[in-house]
Parts: C-alpha cells; sequence; structure tokens
C-alpha cells in the first residue's frame, strides 16, 4: 500500500539559518520525499550551548521555500503548546504549503527543554497520557476551522512504547516512526498489528517509517521486509552533507 520513500532530518542546530534554508534547497534537489526538522530548543548533539532555530516558525518557512516535498517535524512535542494552538499552526502550514504538511507528534522527553522553556515535565506515563487526549482535540480542531486544512493531514506518531504510544498509532495515526532498530521494529510492528486487531484497523494502512544511519546495502532490504517503507537520514549542521541521503535516493530509485 505504500510506497518506498525516503526522508531527511535537516537538524536545526549547530549553524545559521542559510546553511539549514540551503540544505532544505539541496535536499529537495535530491529528490527527496520529506523533509523534516525536530522540535527542541537546544543542540541534542555537538556543543549543548550552540546555535539552535524553533521548529514551527522554520517549517512556515520551508512551506514557502518548497515546491515539492512534504515538511514536518520528527517529531513536535506535545507538551510545549496548546493541542488546538498545534493544530490551527499545521492548518496553516498545510494552507501555506499546498498540503504537504505531514503532522509529526510525540510525547516528548528531553528534560532540559522543559525546565528552561517552564513546562512541567510530570512522568513519562501523564506524557503519553497527554498525548492521548491531545490527539481527538487536534482533528475536531481542524474539522472546526475554517478554511479546514487542504487534505486529511497525516498524522506521524513517533515512539516506541508497547502498551499505550503504539495503541494510540492504532487509533490515531497514518504513519509510525520507530527509533529502534531491525529486531525491535519487527517485534514492536508485531504488537502494533495487534493494537490495530482491537481497534478495528488494518495495520497496512499505517506507513512504517524507521531512521537509519549508514547505507541501504547493510540494511534496506531486511527493514523492507520488516515492513518499512519511509527511510529517513539525520544530517547535522553546519556543513548538512547530504551524500547518504543520496545514496538512499538512488537506491530507491533502482528498486522503483
Amino acid at each position: 500500500m505504500h510506497p518506498l520513500r525516503i526522508g531527511v532530518q535537516i537538524q536545526p542546530q549547530q549553524a545559521d539559518y542559510r546553511q539549514i534554508r540551503d540544505a532544505v534547497a539541496r535536499a529537495e534537489d535530491v529528490g527527496v520525499d520529506v523533509i523534516f526538522n525536530w522540535d527542541h530548543f537546544f543542540p541534542l548533539h555537538g556543543d549543548p550551548d550552540g546555535k539552535h532555530f524553533e521548529c514551527w516558525t522554520m517549517l512556515g518557512a520551508w512551506a514557502e521555500q518548497t515546491s515539492r516535498v512534504e515538511i514536518g517535524a520528527l517529531v513536535s512535542c506535545n507538551s510545549y503548546r496548546n493541542p488546538e494552538l498545534l493544530a490551527d499552526m499545521a492548518r496553516t502550514v498545510d494552507h501555506i504549503s499546498g498540503g504537504r504538511l505531514v503532522l509529526g507528534i510525540g510525547a516528548g522527553w528531553f528534560r532540559r527543554d522543559y525546565d528552561e522553556f517552564g513546562y512541567d515535565f510530570g512522568t513519562a506515563g501523564s506524557r503519553i497520557a497527554e498525548l492521548g487526549e491531545a490527539l481527538p482535540r487536534i482533528k475536531a480542531r481542524w474539522a472546526a476551522s475554517n478554511p479546514v486544512p487542504t487534505r486529511d493531514i497525516p498524522v506521524l506518531i513517533g515512539g516506541g512504547g508497547e502498551k499505550k504510544t503504539l495503541r494510540l498509532v492504532a487509533e490515531h495515526a497514518d504513519q509510525w516512526h520507530s527509533f529502534a532498530d531491525l529486531e525491535v521494529l519487527r517485534r514492536k510492528s508485531g504488537i502494533l498489528a495487534e493494537h490495530c486487531a482491537a481497534v478495528g484497523r488494518d495495520p497496512a494502512q499505517i506507513e512504517r517509517s524507521v531512521g537509519v544511519d549508514g547505507g541501504p546495502d547493510e540494511q534496506a532490504d531486511q527493514l523492507v521486509d520488516a515492513g518499512a517503507t519511509l527511510f529517513t537520514i539525520g544530517v547535522g549542521g553546519p556543513d548538512y552533507d547530504l551524500s547518504g541521503v543520496q545514496e538512499w535516493v538512488r537506491w530507491r530509485d533502482a528498486r522503483a
């Protein structure tokens, strides 16, 4: 049901914005299908106090800059914005982009973001519960908006909690992003199928997305056999080397 696709995560850290903008332009020219950023307030790699930029204002700029690729956060933190506000931001970027936004969302985990920006960190359980409450509110706000989104905005949920997060994927998501290795992906994909059966949903409707390191020769066929069809390579600033991304694009095209 899902074609093979390649994504790149342009990590908004350790770079000036002109370098990020250039990386986005090069990624679209290379032929990727999706360009992601992430939703944090401080770098995750390198100098922890290095340069960093905010997620959603950047997505608005990308919506204007790009013309073909889908765009989104991998993933937006549910804790940082009221669900209705996030829904309206997503709807607006959807319209700016002409219907190319993916709403990537997760429960949140990076403690420094919470502490320095004044959010309640809570517990893993409370954050997942809040995500479960937010998802129907987001969809209800879209339905009540004027204008409504240009399409049914795809919802991508990132995370692998077997009892709660994967249940939310089965209930609400169009895409599931796994941060796990091959064997864990296989096991959790089976658990996701069980949750889908419990809620009366065909698991094949949910696109499997994975983050990959290294080239496709060592892993691509096995990941496809495990059900993955969207492969995302993370690249960091300031140089944003896309040579590995190009290798994955060539693999996709050869398979097609």
